[in-house]
């Protein structure tokens, strides 16, 4: 039975924003005042994961609730067939208003364009930070300005047209902070005089760890593109000095590109508190994946490492949320249309893979709520980063991770020489996942367990495995 009165829903997402580039989640480098407002009025999720972490594949899981391998997009390269059932169809046909704004990336053209939206206005794959191009169902049109402001203004925009009868879902999509990085001019000189901190892991040798965090090409020193740091470093500086040369330049302009997004969410949420909506509005505000930011040296996501695997996940709903709320409770976000559609009053299909948080929300953790996740990252190799593809599952303590590599049974190809490898890290005692225990015999019973839970989760989301080698 739907509600007396179904909420508004906000959803706003980032691109590569990670948590700890958010004060409200302790960060030492920058401050957020305007997304901490969500967070200070409703609840941060401390332990919320992507599925896999990639923008599109990311996208098509919150879009569709469903694993990649069920909804077919599992890298960059593929497009969202929009014929399968996701949440803004439902929403659509159930009396709400549905609009998407800004960063789609999931394909164009045959059926690939947005689907379930009575408006949408999207950049063409990634888009352009300054003066860049939208395509909406008309085709495609210039703007002036830039990428961020252009998303906020066009979000309100519509905000303003809409019917004040009928309840909204509008999903605010920023490409900010992806690389690379370019600030707009409001925003260019911050952090000129101020020297960011490093990461506790910045100097991470990757000893005692797999060979696929050796070979990845992820590292600021050695695989930062003069487009990333706007120049070359100084020839005089050491290698050490180089690198942290362009730790500066990077992280700075990370971080600028985040003040912009910043203060567009309290444009967003300005707007909902002068229109007298804010108390029958979901707010959310989340990042498609986490990044590492200088974290183990590098930048990027797609490994399940902490860094990369957590997203950033705050919610404001005053009619429900007690302010200032924290949650340890482990969110997904194949969850976030399952959550939506039940605060909608509409039914969720069975072929949705996730959990409503809705109990967690107002304030009640439910029985038997998940202790373990699945994770699945399916880019073997891919030109410019390198990483191996694998799977693996983190429990409230434990991270496993399997790189299969060569069991792929690809003979004669490049991974001929690449062994099957296993991570094991213990966040309890190694939070910052430097020290791989798979084969200490201390940890032998723990392997055996978290194999057997892995092998479940797996064929509870109706995955296959590879062969596994120990």
């Amino acid at each position: 039975m739907k509600p007396n009165r179904q909420p508004n829903i906000l959803f706003i997402m980032s691109d590569d924003h990670a948590s700890h580039a958010m004060s409200c989640y302790g960060s030492q480098i920058n401050q957020t005042p305007n997304i901490d407002r969500i967070a200070d009025e409703g609840m941060r999720f401390d332990n919320c994961f992507c599925t896999n972490s990639i923008c599109s594949p990311s996208r098509a899981a919150i879009l569709t609730g469903k694993y990649n391998h069920l909804n077919g997009v599992k890298s960059i390269e593929d497009h969202l067939d929009g014929r399968q059932m996701t949440f803004p169809k439902l929403l659509q046909v159930n009396g709400y208003q549905t609009a998407m704004i800004g960063k789609w990336h999931l394909g164009h053209g045959g059926d690939a364009d947005p689907t379930g939206f009575d408006y949408w206005n999207v950049l063409p794959g990634q888009g352009l930070y300054h003066n860049p191009t939208f395509i909406d169902q008309e085709g495609e049109k210039p703007y002036s300005g830039y990428v961020t402001d252009i998303i906020t203004e066009l979000s309100i925009d519509w905000l303003s047209r809409r019917d004040s009868n009928r309840p909204f879902m509008l999903m605010c999509h920023h490409k900010a902070p992806h690389r690379p990085w370019q600030p707009s001019a409001k925003y260019a000189q911050w952090y000129e005089d101020v020297e960011i901190p490093e990461p506790e892991t910045f100097h991470d040798t990757y000893e005692n760890r797999s060979q696929a965090a050796v070979e990845a090409n992820m590292r600021i020193d050695r695989d930062m593109r003069e487009s990333d740091v706007k120049g070359r470093p100084p020839e005089e500086l050491s290698a050490l000095e180089q690198k942290r040369w362009k730790y500066q330049r990077y992280i700075k302009d990370y971080l600028r590109c985040v003040a912009s997004i910043d203060e567009s969410v309290g444009r967003l949420l300005d707007y909902l508190e002068e229109e007298g909506i804010a108390d029958n509005t979901i707010v959310i505000y989340t990042s498609d994946q986490g990044f590492f930011l200088g974290d183990h040296g590098w930048f990027d996501k797609r490994f399940m490492y902490e860094e990369s695997l957590r997203m950033p996940f705050i919610v404001r709903y005053p009619r429900v949320i007690e302010a200032g709320s924290v949650t340890e409770a482990m969110a997904l976000n194949i969850d976030f249309p399952v959550t939506f559609l039940d605060y909608a009053g509409v039914p969720i299909p069975a072929e949705m893979q996730g959990r409503s948080l809705r109990s967690i929300f107002e304030g009640s953790t439910p029985e038997g709520w998940r202790t373990s996740m699945y994770y699945r990252y399916w880019m073997h190799l891919d030109e410019h980063h390198n990483v191996y593809s694998h799977y693996g599952i983190r429990t409230e303590r434990y991270k496993l991770i399997y790189y299969y590599a060569q069991a792929l049974g690809t003979t004669g190809s490049a991974d001929e020489n690449r062994e099957p490898e296993w991570e094991l890290f213990d966040l309890q005692l190694d939070p910052y996942e430097m020290n791989n225990v798979y084969k200490d015999p201390a940890y032998s019973e723990t392997v055996v367990k978290l194999k057997e839970e892995l092998h479940r989760l797996q064929a509870e989301v109706l995955d296959q495995p590879v062969a596994e080698i120990d």
